[in-house]
């Protein structure tokens, strides 16, 4: 094999052998997981194990642990008995762990232990980023998207469900007691092993009618007429395809705008984002440490409520408004048309009249005021306006913080595509990370502690790459 670079003979003793340092460089990033891992308080954190018992077996040390699932994570590795795998074989496992070389069970019970204090450590690696002028530019970007459980679509149970699976096994006994027939009629043109498989079949199929009765009984008592059965918490959700949607959790996020950093998190099992804008806007306020904040949100944002408590907290959100009315579609002026006269309480419709206020009422905990011309019955444009004796007009009593908005929405053309362009790549990102199958987990609190691992192995890689392993080190023993 002259002329190609040979390798060492397997079989050829080493007099001295090299270090292990040796094999890890300088600019290696496991060494930033192991200064961090060492930087941390891991007994303010709530982590088990801290102090050694004094008998019984010694223990690993929770750093060790948790240093394994940081590298894990940062390199797409999630599994427990792949991690086990890893330890015995990675020069870098082994040389973070210092040759320790943990079982599955030990690295899966680690994470079942201690999922709050696992959740915890994305907060003193934010603190870090704060700290060095990573969050320098007071705007986040708040979206949220849909992730896989280990729970599959047809073990999620709702009323329409139910009802469509009863149907489909109902056609599948009728198809099969029709063949059943015709082999009563005509012997010999069905085999004896086919009227074996369908006698199988039919009464496989009643035994699935007697588990669907029983879910039928259980779905009432759950407060959101829905039952998954790998996964409790898992819940089934629509996504942006239609006719699509998966069984899994809604997982919410806050993005730095300028070095696209996780600054917040949240695992959710509520379909739809309208209720999370004022709680994660707060997170991201209080990750940051920007009492003024500007707020990027798409249209599945916006509520009232939550605007406004962004507002009253100090922040300005920018959430588009979702055009739900009709009138537009059907050809006929929507409430944009009619402008609002603060210092006269009136509205002025299109053609010049005052639609004054008639009544004030309250639904669903909102105050509403009512507004409606005189005129309507004797305007010539009545036709394009409202099919109704009067065109009546309503008002929140905070409408004003959503009047303000629209016009700082006007003014910046741009948020929609800075917000997309920010918010949904680390989540493409993560998906991309985390495979087909999204989580590996089951129920909520322990989904929260995989994602948290998720973000912390996100938001280090983007400082790895901001930073450099050295430059980033020196922060962290600073």
């Amino acid at each position: 094999m002259s002329r190609f670079i040979e390798g060492q003979d397997r079989s050829q003793n080493v007099l001295f052998p090299e270090q292990l340092e040796d094999w890890i460089t300088e600019d290696n990033p496991v060494r930033a997981v192991d200064a961090f891992v060492e930087a941390l308080d891991l007994s303010g954190l709530g982590f088990d194990g801290i102090r050694p018992a004094d008998t019984g077996r010694p223990a690993y040390h929770p750093a060790t642990l948790l240093k394994i699932y940081i590298y894990g994570y940062l390199n797409r590795i999630q599994s427990s008995r792949r991690l086990e795998r890893e330890a015995q074989r990675n020069v870098e496992l082994v040389w973070l762990t210092g040759r320790l070389m943990p079982d599955f069970k030990t690295i899966a019970d680690f994470r079942r232990d201690n999922g709050e204090a696992i959740r915890k450590v994305c907060r003193p690696f934010i603190e870090l980023s704060r700290r060095v002028g990573l969050f320098c530019d007071a705007v986040v970007a708040i979206d949220g998207s849909k992730f896989k459980a280990v729970n599959n679509r047809d073990k999620n149970f709702t009323p329409h469900k139910l009802k469509a699976r009863v149907q489909q096994l109902e056609q599948s006994i009728a198809r099969y007691l029709d063949e059943l027939d015709r082999a009563d009629r005509e012997p010999a043109s069905v085999p004896p092993a086919r009227v074996a498989q369908l006698k199988e079949k039919i009464a496989s199929v009643k035994e699935h009618f007697v588990k669907l009765a029983k879910i039928e009984k259980r779905l009432p008592q759950t407060p959101d007429q829905q039952i998954s059965l790998t996964d409790p918490d898992a819940r089934s959700m629509a996504t942006s395809g239609r006719g699509t949607g998966i069984v899994g959790y809604n997982v919410q996020a806050a993005v730095d705008i300028k070095h696209h950093m996780i600054v917040a998190h949240e695992v959710t099992n509520v379909g739809h984002d309208r209720t999370h804008l004022a709680a994660m806007a707060k997170s991201a306020q209080q990750a940051t440490g920007r009492e003024k904040m500007t707020v990027l949100a798409d249209r599945g944002y916006f509520k009232g409520e939550e605007i406004l408590q962004c507002a009253q907290d100090g922040m300005r959100p920018l959430v588009p408004k979702p055009l739900t009315s009709n009138s537009k579609a059907e050809g006929r002026f929507d409430k944009r048309d009619f402008v609002y006269i603060a210092k006269r309480d009136q509205y002025r419709c299109p053609a010049g009249q005052w639609a004054i206020w008639r009544m004030t009422t309250v639904e669903r905990g909102l105050t509403l005021h009512r507004y409606w011309p005189s005129a309507c019955p004797r305007c010539p444009i009545k036709s394009r306006c409202t099919p109704d004796d009067y065109r009546r007009i309503t008002r929140w009593e905070h409408e004003r913080v959503l009047e303000d908005m629209q016009r700082r929405l006007d003014r910046t053309p741009q948020a929609s595509r800075l917000r997309r362009q920010t918010a949904e790549h680390p989540f493409g990102t993560l998906k991309a990370w985390m495979g087909s199958t999204h989580f590996l987990t089951k129920t909520l609190p322990k989904v929260r502690t995989e994602m948290s691992l998720h973000v912390l192995a996100y938001n280090l890689k983007r400082a790895l790459n901001i930073f450099g392993t050295q430059k980033l080190i020196g922060f962290i023993m600073a």
